[in-house]
């Protein structure tokens, strides 16, 4: 069987890539930059230079593919919504195109909503588009990831969070390493067909108190978070550089959850994975937060 992995260096591609090759599997990993993959991996593998925005290029470099794990590219321009269209015409070119049986979508909770949720809206499109494809399709509907605390590694070290969401408002958080194991097995199973929604959960839902208690203890650096208003998030947004049209897409995956959501699927056996933020935090932001200080 052959498999076709986008995003393959991202933070939930690599697990994806390497789970498979575990598994005995040589995938096609499709990235602009081949050169980026790791050494070790580069010889477990079949690279092809790709831009996922380029239909034609993607319908190319899936010929003769089975399965596909396929990540709407990450966009940092004045209008992602509309760059989430563009890619969500390449996959449904090279799933139609091509005639691949099977595809696992990295999708958001919150896509559900369809409207209403900013960047989300754009995991939204794509899930419906595929759907109507008649594409064998799981859609995974991941929480909020672990790594995106990476992105807030100056704060981290200044001791203090803030976000927009209440801060005793629960949410699903993820490590992406879980995410990967819960595509890798849609990806090699054939028991499954159809469309498929896998909510992908972590092991329990936190709030952003917790959150900072948890970070407090793995690190050894006392850290508190607070809650301020969009506005003023919407400014430091702006100062980081962001046009008019990404920051509203930023601010609407916050405040589009923020009021009497509930994910479609509730937390289950089959929804909860196991990586705790305790541990992931310990291994993997203890030393970028305390070490470069």
């Amino acid at each position: 069987m052959q498999i076709a992995v986008t995003t393959p260096t991202g933070n939930v591609g690599r697990h994806v890539v390497a789970t498979l090759v575990r598994a005995g599997v040589r995938p096609r990993v499709l990235l602009r930059e081949p050169d980026r993959l790791a050494p070790d991996v580069q010889d477990e593998v079949d690279a092809v230079p790709v831009d996922q925005y380029d239909a034609d290029a993607v319908v190319a470099a899936t010929d003769d593919v089975d399965a596909l794990f396929w990540v709407d590219p990450t966009t940092g321009s004045e209008d992602p919504l509309a760059d989430y269209a563009r890619a969500t015409s390449s996959v449904v070119r090279a799933v139609t195109d091509n005639r691949i049986g099977r595809v696992v979508f990295q999708s958001s909770i919150g896509a559900e909503k369809r409207h209403g949720a900013g960047e989300i809206d754009g995991l939204a499109h794509t899930e419906t588009a595929l759907d109507a494809t008649g594409v064998d399709v799981t859609h995974l509907r991941c929480g909020y990831f672990f790594t995106n605390l990476e992105l807030q590694r100056d704060a981290l070290r200044a001791g203090t969070l803030q976000v927009i969401l209440p801060l005793d408002q629960p949410m699903a958080w993820v490590a992406p390493r879980d995410i990967a194991e819960v595509a890798a097995t849609r990806l090699l199973s054939p028991t499954w067909s159809g469309r498929c929604v896998q909510a992908v959960h972590g092991p329990t839902d936190l709030t952003w108190r917790q959150v900072a208690e948890i970070l407090t203890a793995a690190t050894g650096r006392q850290i508190s978070v607070e809650r301020i208003t969009d506005n003023a998030m919407r400014t430091q947004l702006h100062q980081a550089g962001m046009r008019d049209g990404l920051v509203e897409a930023v601010l609407g995956m916050s405040t589009g959850l923020r009021e009497n959501f509930v994910p479609e699927q509730r937390r289950t056996v089959q929804t909860t994975t196991p990586t705790t933020l305790a541990a992931w935090a310990y291994d993997h932001l203890r030393h970028q937060i305390v070490d470069a200080s």
